[in-house]
């Protein structure tokens, strides 16, 4: 499947768009129990408002939104920011690396994760850095894609259930 897929990057205009699909891809890692910042009973309006929020890094390319793409159907995104601070260039953040539960183990989040590296690196940034819940399947992803964790800090962040959970810090250079 994950080679009918297309990794493309979303500008501005379409992500606002397309904001129904986003929300549904962000609710359903949410649902799935991915620890991406809600909790249980986020609503598809609440996820629509999150990407909404994120389309004005997108217009000023602070921030760059790829998306895997199964046909016409957003099945996957990965978000790059860049360091705003002016002694951090080079630095730029992963985050809301997701893929829809009917989709994973399928090669899409490292397809995903490969076309980010390389956005990064057009950009000109040469150092990653990511985090994600310790022992969920984002943290065995990033290992087998060489991102070295630097860092584990218990009772980080709340599960989608509020039980507090490790979080595990990672950075890649690239």
């Amino acid at each position: 499947m994950a080679g009918t897929v297309v990794i493309r990057e979303l500008a501005a205009a379409e992500a606002e768009r397309r904001l129904g699909e986003l929300g549904a891809i962000l609710r359903d890692a949410v649902d799935s129990g991915a620890s991406v910042n809600f909790l249980e009973g986020f609503t598809q309006s609440e996820a629509e408002e999150f990407w909404r929020g994120q389309i004005s890094g997108l217009a000023d390319g602070g921030r760059h939104l790829l998306v895997a793409e199964d046909g016409d159907r957003l099945i996957g995104t990965v978000v790059l920011t860049k360091a705003p601070q002016p002694n951090q260039p080079h630095r730029a953040d992963v985050g809301k690396m997701l893929v829809l539960a009917s989709h994973r183990r399928k090669g899409v989040g490292r397809r995903l994760l490969d076309a980010v590296e390389a956005l990064a690196r057009e950009e000109g940034r040469t150092l990653l850095m990511l985090d994600t819940t310790l022992g969920s399947s984002g943290d065995l992803l990033y290992r087998s894609c060489g991102w070295v964790q630097y860092g584990i800090v218990p009772g980080h962040a709340l599960s989608t259930l509020g039980v507090p959970t490790a979080t595990a810090f990672f950075y890649k250079e690239v």
